[in-house]
């Protein structure tokens, strides 16, 4: 069993939406009209749009700094208003509502990674929905017409996970496969670009500090692991394992994204430099 969720009242928002027009906002009235003591908090709205990997990174990665009894929802969903499932996932004591399109797999496989309880995995169940007279619903804004006010009665505490939905033993894997240790390299990708141009990929730190002078690969390029962005003159390129304990590639005081001509999916490996074997 997963820990108990006890509701804080603490919302968090993470989307494709952007800042252009009203979609956030319009979502945050749906919550705080049914819920006016609702504390939201915007984890991003910069997602790649249609890209639901993207948001299960940063999600699996932040929910930790937010209280436990947080309800985190999160809105990529290129598949609104067709048969495409709503899944419903408690994890120390947090709760997640999203697309069944991959996006919380990253939740789910690091709470069963982490040795502790195991996530609880529930897909919404429309007949059960009657009894919070959601209205109209439009068949391509489920985030203002469904997830938000779901959201809303799970953070005030008027409903459980389990009330409005179905217990369920999976749920669609992401649409990145997790990085693969071959012993003498770790492999993965660059699954995110930040506002400074930062190639951020998903491998653990961890995995990279294991080797002796690691040494970070992608494309005909190669960089040292340094230890922070002052360590390189500006405009040299270095890696880094960031403070979400992820290796990332970064140029000093530039863009590393335009200045490599890399984005989302671009490969990436952690070797051994040849000079300390």
């Amino acid at each position: 069993m997963t820990m108990s969720f006890t509701p804080s009242g603490i919302l968090t928002l993470t989307t494709d939406f952007g800042h252009q027009g009203p979609f956030v906002a319009t979502m945050k009235g749906r919550i705080l009209t049914r819920f006016p003591g609702a504390r939201i908090v915007d984890l991003t709205h910069e997602i790649l749009v249609y890209w639901p990997a993207e948001a299960g990174f940063w999600l699996e990665r932040s929910f930790s700094y937010f209280p436990v009894g947080t309800v985190h929802v999160a809105v990529v969903d290129p598949g609104v208003g067709t048969h495409r499932n709503i899944v419903i996932v408690e994890c120390d004591g947090h709760v997640f509502l999203a697309p069944d399109n991959g996006l919380l797999a990253p939740v789910v496989a690091r709470a069963a990674a982490g040795g502790g309880p195991k996530a609880s995995l529930y897909r919404l169940d429309p007949q059960r929905l009657g009894r919070f007279a959601l209205g109209p619903v439009s068949a391509t804004f489920h985030g203002r017409d469904i997830f938000a006010p779901l959201a809303a009665e799970l953070a005030a505490g008027r409903c459980s996970p389990r009330e409005i939905g179905e217990p369920i033993r999976e749920i669609i894997p992401s649409w990145v496969d997790e990085p693969t240790d071959l012993g003498k390299q770790v492999t993965g990708v660059v699954i995110a670009i930040d506002h400074f141009g930062n190639l951020i990929t998903n491998i653990d730190g961890t995995r990279a500090h294991r080797f002796r002078g690691p040494i970070v690969r992608t494309g005909n390029h190669e960089f040292p692991l340094r230890r922070t962005y002052g360590d390189a003159k500006p405009g040299e390129y270095l890696a880094l394992v960031n403070s979400f304990n992820v290796v990332e590639i970064a140029r000093a005081e530039q863009s590393a994204a335009e200045g490599l001509g890399l984005g989302r999916g671009a490969p990436v490996s952690v070797v051994e430099s040849i000079s300390t074997r």
